[in-house]
């Protein structure tokens, strides 16, 4: 079904945040997309969705479709359905609005498993699908440069009326309007507890290192998982998580039964009018405690050849990944070895680009470029391979992809790293360190320490007493 319906309204946004917003908007299974908006490129908007019109949700190759009550069992790919329920819509969208209907959630990193052989099936420690998607025909959009807020509604089913979008967006609209009363619940978190111990991970790093001195890869991204009891509001926690880390991809999804947050400083792919963007991060270095010792970091960061040398491996590989599914003499490196510094670390960036091909969808685009270099390895197969041996467990949403398919065409995700998932009273989050020929143990597992900061220092706020 192709169709051109777009109805959109507007609010006055002065007086509301996106948090209000959220908060204010009655129903289940909700998603909040946010960007820091000191990365000026991706923070004007903000997206809110409420009650998905319908869920694809995919294990293996067991493929269930949400509708309300309904739900339809199929064989197969989630990822393969995604085209059929996301009907294109060329609409012009005003005001440079980045989405109208779309799909938002995530893709795991062990649903790479339905698409190349990376080893025996792990056993699952947390439980959730390998891809959630929810679909939603109305969303809320919060523009932080004009302080307005616009509803915005299109049809994904052929069923769907424009009476009865029209009639949602009222809804919507009274809904944010309304008189409201911020409420703001507790949440408690135990300290985190590590599933395997710092000789232990050392350990996988020296037999990453054994790897590599044979020749089977160059480098390999092996991580450790942390897992906290927690009690009390997920939103709560993400609330305070965002003011704590800002970054450019941060976000919160309510799947009722479980919720994903996380501040991710990693876009993984993104496509806009055709054009498709990936920006390894590769290279980390803590941030100082004052701005000499902050510059000194930076400077040493940059001159570490270690680094530099596992930095251009992976640009080669992101330019591999987008190479697949561009059109022949259109990559681009936009950006090389670039500083980009976060609350607690900073990274080396680069940005690679290509021009999808006229028979290529963005889902083709993401499948190419999952899992990215920067968590898996290079060569990526072997690589994941010999993840799967080192680590034993499925990965679930950590490494995988968070973020949407528009119906205009576009998509925007992010790697799915500085990423917790809670289900039922408990936490889990996971880093990892990429190992290269001279990779010291010792410090590979402080780097993975490093990136869970944002979690491990902000737990006074949360923690149990």
């Amino acid at each position: 079904m192709e169709n051109s319906i777009l109805l959109i309204d507007e609010i006055q946004g002065d007086t509301l945040t996106p948090i209000s917003i959220y908060q204010r908007l009655s129903g289940k299974k909700k998603f909040l997309l946010e960007s820091s908006l000191k990365h000026e490129d991706s923070g004007r908007f903000s997206i809110i969705g409420c009650d998905p019109t319908f869920e694809v949700i995919g294990k293996g190759l067991e493929t269930t479709i949400v509708e309300g009550e309904k739900r339809e069992q199929r064989k197969g790919r989630a990822l393969d359905l995604i085209n059929e329920f996301l009907p294109e819509n060329k609409a012009t969208l005003p005001f440079q609005l980045p989405v109208n209907a779309g799909a938002f959630g995530y893709v795991g990193y062990d649903n790479i498993r339905l698409y190349e052989n990376i080893g025996p099936e792990a056993k699952d420690e947390i439980g959730i699908p390998d891809v959630h998607l929810m679909f939603f025909e109305d969303l809320v959009i919060f523009d932080h440069s004009e302080l307005k807020v616009y509803l915005i509604a299109s049809p994904l089913k052929h069923t769907t009326t424009e009476k009865e979008l029209k009639f949602r967006l009222q809804i919507r609209k009274l809904e944010i309007t309304a008189p409201f009363k911020e409420d703001s619940p507790e949440v408690k978190v135990t300290p985190f507890q590590a599933s395997i111990s710092k000789e232990q991970f050392m350990e996988k790093v020296k037999k990453a290192k054994q790897y590599i001195l044979e020749g089977d890869i160059f480098q390999v991204v092996p991580s450790q998982r942390m897992t906290a009891e927690i009690e009390g509001s997920p939103f709560s926690y993400y609330r305070k998580l965002r003011i704590k880390n800002q970054s450019p991809y941060m976000y919160f999804f309510d799947f009722e039964d479980y919720a994903v947050l996380g501040s991710s400083p990693e876009s993984l792919i993104k496509a806009v009018n055709g054009k498709v963007i990936t920006n390894p991060i590769a290279g980390t270095r803590p941030r100082g405690k004052t701005k000499e010792e902050d510059s000194q970091l930076e400077q040493d960061l940059l001159l570490d050849e270690k680094e530099l040398a596992e930095h251009k491996m992976l640009v080669d590989l992101a330019r591999n990944d987008v190479g697949k599914v561009s059109n022949f003499g259109s990559i681009s490196i936009d950006k090389y070895i670039k500083v980009e510094k976060f609350k607690h670390v900073m990274h080396l960036v680069s940005e690679v680009s290509g021009e999808l091909k006229k028979d290529y969808s963005c889902v083709d685009a993401l499948i190419s470029c999952l899992p990215a270099g920067t968590v898996s390895g290079a060569p990526k197969i072997r690589a994941m391979q010999i993840i799967n041996e080192l680590e034993g467990t499925k990965r679930g949403i950590y490494s995988g992809a968070v973020g949407y398919f528009s119906q205009n065409g576009n998509m925007d995700f992010a790697l799915a790293i500085r990423t917790m998932v809670i289900k039922g009273k408990k936490a889990f989050i996971q880093a990892g360190a990429g190992i290269v020929h001279d990779s010291i143990p010792e410090k590979e597992y402080e780097e993975t320490i490093h990136k869970l900061k944002l979690f491990l220092e902000g737990q006074h706020d949360f923690i149990s007493r």
